[in-house]
């Protein structure tokens, strides 16, 4: 099920090799990331769920900064498939299903910039089984775009420190489905609470989301 399931210990004085992903792609500020992480350390062996792709150095990252315990689960993938295999209507029931995590398990979602992709009911089945798995006081920080496009490319984000990112742009099966305004976006993900919002001058909106205790 594109399941990376890893404990890795921490090593601050590590030097990993570089993802091949990372070297000249353009690089932006995060404002929400060093909030998402401060989140994620009143535990001491989180369990965070990352919605792909797997990103090498990401892992690294995350466990030198954590210790945690990291489940790429790549949902763009899953939506490839079914639009190149002409199942499309069947992809919010897939979805439903698609997260084997055990409800209340998880302690920190990334999401991606992977709504915007999806149609809504799909889009409200990832919502659903990722406020699901998520534990109470958990955290989920979610990508949005603010700005329409019709280019058919993802973006794999890359993390090179707590407040930098770098992007690089990969072919997708299609183009966004929609940009969600804040409302349609808290409203999706009802059973979370939002702790900030950010724009940035990439036009990507950045949230972070709660779980209510």
């Amino acid at each position: 099920m594109g399941l990376l399931d890893r404990l890795a210990p921490r090593r601050p004085d590590a030097d990993p090799s570089p993802d091949p992903a990372v070297v000249g792609d353009p690089v932006f500020a995060t404002k929400a990331l060093r909030k998402f992480l401060t989140s994620l350390t009143a535990n001491a062996s989180p369990v965070l769920l990352d919605l792909g792709p797997v990103v090498g150095s990401n892992v690294s990252f995350f466990g030198e900064q954590l210790g945690c315990k990291i489940f790429v689960e790549d949902i763009f993938a899953d939506l490839d498939r079914h639009i190149r295999d002409g199942k499309i209507d069947r992809l919010p029931d897939f979805l439903k299903g698609r997260f084997p995590q055990v409800t209340g398990s998880v302690d920190g979602v990334l999401c991606w910039v992977l709504i915007d992709y999806l149609d809504k009911p799909s889009a409200q089945a990832v919502a659903a089984e990722l406020t699901r798995v998520l534990r109470p006081e958990g955290a989920l920080l979610g990508f949005f775009g603010a700005q329409q496009t019709t280019q058919a490319r993802y973006t794999k984000y890359i993390i090179v420190d707590e407040v930098t990112l770098k992007h690089r742009s990969y072919p997708a099966a299609r183009g966004r489905q929609t940009t969600l305004l804040n409302r349609d976006i808290i409203k999706l993900f009802g059973g979370l609470r939002v702790s900030d919002s950010f724009l940035l001058k990439t036009n990507i909106r950045e949230i972070l989301f709660r779980k209510p205790a």
